[in-house]
């Protein structure tokens, strides 16, 4: 079924002409009456003729549904292009991804060292469809890998269309659960004591090598110098060890706070959102129930551009109508900073040990105004969302000033809280994972927006010498190349 709009056809001057005025019918009707039998057969076949050919013309070019102006945005999902080897249709504007079969171990392995770990499996499983992808902020590897396992059927209007086959890939997605393989690190055996037998430690450095080793054997991967490939590495840590091996594709982030910007642009890059970790506010629109002006739960002491948050904490937990809370993460403290931000008209957004976290996205879907003190925060999806209209920005020197922070806040009217939490609702669902038209298809959009960077890169490594900088020239913004040596 066609989603596009039938649209009336501008009125062709040439069109017009042929048919002429009524005038000019009446005396054509006049001239043919008075024609020879066979003259005026003749006649009304060429007229037929050439009737058909317009409405032929007009119907297939003009009227189509699979003509080029017949699209949504830049996006035609229903134009066939070409079928894949098991009869699938190739939809021409969607990006087709080949995603690897990578070892077990880059994957479910990756779960079930992390459950070994805590207690919740004594060892690895048989079936791994029964292993759970266990909660936390950097879910999106997850929720990608699941997206492209799913059958095709059920992910009409995606983006992406995965393939089987790599010959006729556009991208390559690595599905490693960085992240998490960030955070399995290390399991230290129990016990220990005399004649105990030492287990197998996790090493996180050691997979990253062995992802590098495994890849490195791929023709796909050394075919385009990696370019064409999509890495997930949404904790900020996460593939430290590898990054500049990694650094031509595509790489999946939260942020840039670790990253140099020789390795990582918005140019070739995709911010992501942390998950959310309270839960949705489901309600309305609305202050009366909102009784506290600001809101901030979570820890008071972090490294690096984080520190601005004691500072913080001292500035304003003696206010009125302001609650500072200092807080890890667990479930009785979710439980506590979804009832804060449900009830606060904004929550404060602070660096942390990197510009972003999680905690933005929590104020998002409470429709808890965000007040963002984070000077280098880079945010998602900013393409599709204005956040000057969503969240209040303020410099880290203006926020530290004593009283500064609580008196914009407390100028700021209710009707204009209300268009903030409007504004809000409209635009929640892109940061929810679990939403079909949500986070996961916002982020293989952004994917597929790379492609015609990608191919520049592709083709302008095929004819360039590589010479040695001393310092990064004004390519390296696009191709992250800050002084490399090569010769033809």
């Amino acid at each position: 079924m066609s989603h596009h709009r039938m649209m009336k056809p501008a009125r062709s001057p040439h069109f017009s002409h042929s048919i002429g005025t009524r005038a000019g019918a009446g005396n054509l009707i006049l001239r043919i009456s008075k024609m020879p039998r066979k003259a005026l057969l003749k006649r009304t076949f060429a007229t037929v003729f050439i009737l058909l050919s317009l409405y032929a013309f007009f119907n297939s070019f003009i009227l189509s549904p699979f003509s080029p102006s017949f699209s949504i945005g830049a996006t035609s999902f229903l134009d066939v292009d070409s079928l894949e080897s098991d009869g699938r249709p190739f939809l021409r504007d969607q990006i087709k991804v080949y995603m690897y079969d990578l070892p077990r171990k880059f994957t479910y392995g990756v779960i079930e060292s992390y459950a070994i770990a805590r207690g919740g499996l004594s060892s690895p499983v048989e079936n791994v469809t029964t292993l759970k992808y266990p909660g936390n902020q950097h879910p999106a590897e997850w929720y990608l890998f699941s997206d492209l396992m799913r059958d095709e059927k059920d992910r009409i209007g995606s983006p992406v269309v995965r393939v089987m086959d790599p010959e006729v890939a556009d991208l390559f997605y690595v599905p490693f659960f960085s992240s998490l393989s960030l955070v399995v690190n290390p399991i230290r055996p129990a016990g220990g004591g005399a004649g105990a037998v030492e287990e197998k430690v996790y090493n996180d450095e050691e997979m990253q090598e062995n992802l590098i080793e495994w890849l490195e054997g791929q023709v796909y991967w050394t075919r385009n110098n990696g370019w064409d490939h999509v890495f997930i590495c949404q904790d900020p840590n996460a593939l430290y060890r590898v990054v500049d091996m990694i650094k031509n594709g595509v790489m999946l982030v939260s942020d840039f706070g670790r990253l140099r910007s020789d390795q990582a642009s918005l140019v070739k890059d995709v911010i992501l959102p942390y998950s959310h970790r309270i839960n949705s506010f489901n309600g309305d629109v609305g202050v009366e129930n909102r009784k506290s002006l600001l809101f901030f739960m979570g820890n008071r002491y972090r490294k690096e551009g984080g520190k601005i948050r004691d500072i913080l904490f001292q500035i304003l937990e003696n206010e009125d109508d302001v609650i500072m809370k200092h807080g890890a993460q667990s479930r009785e403290s979710r439980r506590a900073a979804t009832q804060g931000m449900h009830t606060s008209k904004f929550c404060l957004h602070p660096a942390g040990d990197t510009p972003s976290a999680c905690r933005l996205f929590d104020a998002i879907v409470s429709l808890c105004v965000p007040v963002i003190v984070s000077d280098y925060v880079e945010l998602p999806f900013e393409d599709v969302m204005d956040y000057n209209k969503i969240a209040i920005f303020v410099d880290s020197t203006s926020a530290l000033k004593q009283g500064f922070l609580v008196k914009l806040l407390r100028t700021i009217s209710t009707e204009r809280i209300l268009r903030y939490q409007e504004e809000l609702k409209k635009v929640k669902h892109y940061f929810e994972y679990e939403d079909p038209n949500g986070t996961v298809r916002e982020i293989w959009r952004q994917v597929s927006l790379r492609l015609p960077h990608i191919k520049l890169m592709i083709n302008r490594d095929k004819r360039l010498v590589k010479r040695e900088l001393s310092q990064p020239d004004c390519s390296c913004l696009c191709s992250n190349h800050s002084g490399s040596s090569s010769t033809l």
